[in-house]
């Protein structure tokens, strides 16, 4: 029957329908990518590998699966900071697949003065390497500076707007102009 020849109640249930299918295919499509996210936000927490479990767990991870691996020595204060803080990260990013593994036992004779290390993969190549204590900035290290580091590979995506690491050059200037300042009162 042409629409024109319908009723306004065979109208009305001829609109119902639609509505309905509308519904039913937004109601799959949505289904469809909650069960995508959560098929991706698997991981959630730092997992301890071994040497024989790295191809595996990092070089097979998964297409598009970001890999963050953390090689650390028990007993050396850096090390523990970044382990805390990685234990803090991995339940925010849940897509990240986070990983840490003794220095020696994933790669022999490693030297402790390249800790802490992470190696950031994705798609089973290494994207970026921060080696050694300097790179992180010291001892003050704070959570956001380290997702903020993360962020910029691609890692984590993060909501943070700007970088939080300080400022050096700008303390420094600071801490210049307020000398001379002093230096000029009288």
């Amino acid at each position: 029957k042409a629409m024109e020849d319908m009723t306004l109640e065979e109208l009305e249930e001829l609109e119902d329908e639609e509505d309905e299918r509308v519904l039913l295919e937004y109601r799959q499509k949505r289904i469809a990518e909650i069960q995508a996210t959560m098929q991706k936000s698997r991981y959630g927490d730092v997992r301890d590998i071994s040497a024989d479990d790295y191809v595996e767990q990092v070089n097979k991870a998964g297409d598009g699966v970001w890999v963050v691996l953390h090689l650390y020595k028990p007993g050396i204060p850096y090390c523990t900071l970044i382990n805390q803080h990685l234990n803090q990260l991995a339940p925010k990013f849940r897509t990240t697949k986070f990983l840490r593994s003794v220095s020696s036992n994933c790669i022999p004779n490693y030297p402790d003065q390249n800790l802490p290390t992470i190696f950031v993969y994705r798609d089973g190549q290494l994207k970026k390497q921060f080696v050694g204590p300097n790179v992180f900035g010291g001892m003050k290290l704070k959570v956001d500076e380290l997702e903020w580091m993360l962020a910029e590979v691609g890692a984590v995506e993060t909501d943070l707007e700007e970088d939080p690491r300080p400022k050096t050059r700008d303390v420094l200037l600071s801490t210049l102009k307020a000398n001379y300042d002093e230096a000029n009162d009288w």
